[in-house]
């Protein structure tokens, strides 16, 4: 990236002005002459100079984006002050493609100074300082870019981030930077500046918007397809760091989990709403793949049930996957007897035009499956009041059991509605549904703008399971673990936390009638194994989430931001837990991989009724 310097002739001035967004903070103008970048970053997460008209500021161009939203220049000091907590660099807001600036070139900058706080304040992040309505000139080209600061391992400190200031109300903007102490602070420290990883091992598979997840520290939480492990809320994994391009989408790897950029990966340090601290490249490693291949797991005995969840992201008969889902239930999930899908569309996906109906979805996805050569299953579900259960609007998103009628029967018992709710009665001395399938208590406010559970009854070698089928509100509107807020809030629990408590109290009911009952609730919780939604699903012994039966390293069933964590759940009764010889698998086809057909992997239980 290095050039030799060669001075232009005439120095070019460009006014670049632009409206200001509404989520830049600012205050009221003053002036301030000949300053520096690193006395505009300051040593807090807030500039000293925010709303202050700045002049000649001094910096080389360290990269241009011309695209998207945040349109601009990142510029450098090369001649950086003692002080660790002051970042050199800064980014230049244009908000047009900037035009007659590259990198290398020297410029004087004058304007704004603002933070930007990208997702709005109400987002709880983090702001980024910017200078905003620049007016800048070229004073030479060609210039030696100052070499990136390296991210690594010994660099990034072990803590997270600092305990927020409880007068601010737990904002870290305030607190002053102790880079050596914190990982937060060690990449606010970077702020802006030209930053290089090397060798970095790919927790976060590329997605379509050309990002990606690394890891500077490969021991970290490790797990043995090569992810980074998110077990609990103190154990953020400060190693993680999102690659964006600066170049072409066509030059951007298509990386897996596991995979590595060998060699440097460099570019500025930015913020951004969707992960954080994220190095816009500009040079990307060589990419390496670790070999990392989708998992099957083992079929059934002939005295095994096998019960799993899978959801199928949005699926509509639009959709040019169900080929691949099928190959996924049939080869990778081998056939199991009843599959609770999550996220099934109407028969119109997304047209919001009040079709509620999904038999045309569901029939597509059997047919697959047959084609594929596995089982021509059953299906059973309940179509929701148009427009009530949240998700895709006028996608109508719902669950629904599969079931192989070859291996299990289901017992239609009064098919309940959208709005009826089944409950739990007594038949030959046992718990059985007044309605199956039937709908968890879906008036309660708990499931309010949410999926409502889906209640059956299976019947394998003549005993009953109950299964109880979940999509639990998703945590939209919580702040990031990168927030200003720290820790952060999670407010979408609580609603999680009362749907919980719903699907505990049934279970209860049924094994008030039956304690030795075998029940089954599973689906896309929305919530992690050690989280206090399971602890509320659990309540009293009523059941146990399986996932638990794996070692720590395997418990993860969804990757997002670099951690791979657990969403997707089957919880069992105690009778099921301590007499069912119960073996559960998480099978990972999706998640880890830059050509998902789902964000979520499928998982699996087999047991012994």
């Amino acid at each position: 990236m290095a050039s030799k310097s060669s001075a232009r002739l005439a120095a070019l001035t460009v006014a670049a002005v632009c409206s200001a967004a509404s989520t830049i903070v600012l205050t009221s103008p003053a002036h301030a002459d000949s300053v520096r970048v690193h006395d505009i970053q300051g040593s807090t997460r807030l500039s000293p100079y925010a709303g202050e008209q700045v002049t000649d500021v001094a910096g080389i161009v360290t990269g241009v984006r011309g695209y998207g939203s945040s349109r601009g220049f990142w510029i450098q000091d090369p001649r950086p002050d003692a002080d660790p907590a002051t970042s050199e660099g800064v980014f230049v807001f244009t908000g047009s493609t900037p035009k007659g600036v590259a990198v290398g070139d020297a410029v004087t900058v004058s304007g704004t100074v603002s933070e930007y706080v990208p997702g709005g304040t109400s987002s709880g992040n983090q702001s980024l300082t910017e200078i905003t309505r620049p007016v800048f000139t070229v004073v030479s080209s060609g210039n030696e870019v100052p070499a990136p600061t390296t991210i690594s391992a010994r660099s990034v400190p072990r803590a997270y981030a600092p305990e927020g200031d409880e007068a601010a109300n737990g904002s870290v903007n305030g607190l002053p930077l102790r880079p050596a102490k914190y990982a937060l602070d060690h990449y606010e420290s970077l702020e802006g500046m030209n930053v290089r990883v090397t060798d970095a091992r790919v927790v976060g598979a590329s997605d379509p918007y050309t990002e990606l997840w690394v890891t500077v520290k490969p021991w970290e939480n490790a797990n043995r397809r090569g992810g980074t492990v998110y077990g609990s809320y103190d154990s953020q994994n400060t190693g993680r760091l999102q690659i964006q391009s600066l170049g072409r989408p066509a030059d951007f790897p298509d990386a897996n989990v596991g995979d590595t950029l060998a060699g440097t990966t460099a570019g500025p340090l930015d913020y951004n709403q969707y992960g954080g601290y994220t190095m816009v490249a500009s040079e990307i490693g060589t990419l390496r793949s670790g070999g990392l291949e989708r998992e099957s797991t083992r079929r059934q005995s002939g005295r095994e049930l096998a019960v799993a969840t899978y959801n199928v992201e949005n699926l509509d008969p639009s959709d040019d996957t169900f080929a691949a889902h099928a190959e996924a239930i049939v080869h990778n999930l081998a056939s199991p007897d009843i599959v609770s899908l999550e996220e099934i569309q109407d028969d119109n996906g997304a047209t919001d035009d009040g079709t509620v109906t999904a038999g045309a979805t569901v029939g597509k996805l059997i047919d697959a499956i047959v084609a594929a050569g596995g089982p021509r299953y059953d299906w059973r579900g309940i179509d929701p009041v148009d427009g009530e259960d949240g998700g895709q609007p006028g996608g109508n998103i719902r669950q629904a059991f599969l079931f192989n009628p070859e291996r299990v029967s289901f017992t239609d018992r009064g098919a309940g509605d959208a709005t009826t709710a089944t409950g739990v009665t007594k038949v030959r001395g046992k718990a059985a549904l007044t309605h199956s399938p039937g709908r968890v208590d879906p008036a309660n406010a708990a499931w309010e703008d949410s999926r409502k559970p889906l209640a059956g009854e299976f019947v394998f070698r003549g005993r009953t399971v109950v299964v109880i089928a979940n999509h639990f509100n998703s945590k939209g509107g919580d702040q990031s673990l990168t927030a200003q807020y720290q820790p952060p809030s999670r407010g979408s629990e609580t609603q999680r936390h009362a749907q919980a408590t719903v699907v505990n109290t049934f279970v209860k009911d049924i094994l008030a009638v039956q304690r030795n009952a075998d029940v089954i609730a599973l689906g896309d919780i929305n919530d992690f194994e050690f989280s206090r939604t399971t602890r509320l699903l659990e309540d009293d012994g009523a059941l146990w989430s399986a996932v638990k039966s794996l070692p720590r390293s395997e418990r993860y069933s969804y990757v997002y931001q670099g951690n791979s964590q657990v969403l997707d759940q089957i919880l069992v009764s105690p009778s099921i837990r301590w007499h069912g010889r119960l073996s559960y698998d998480s099978v990972h086809v999706n998640a880890e991989f830059h050509d998902q057909i789902s964000d979520h992997d499928p998982q699996v239980l087999r047991f012994r009724p």
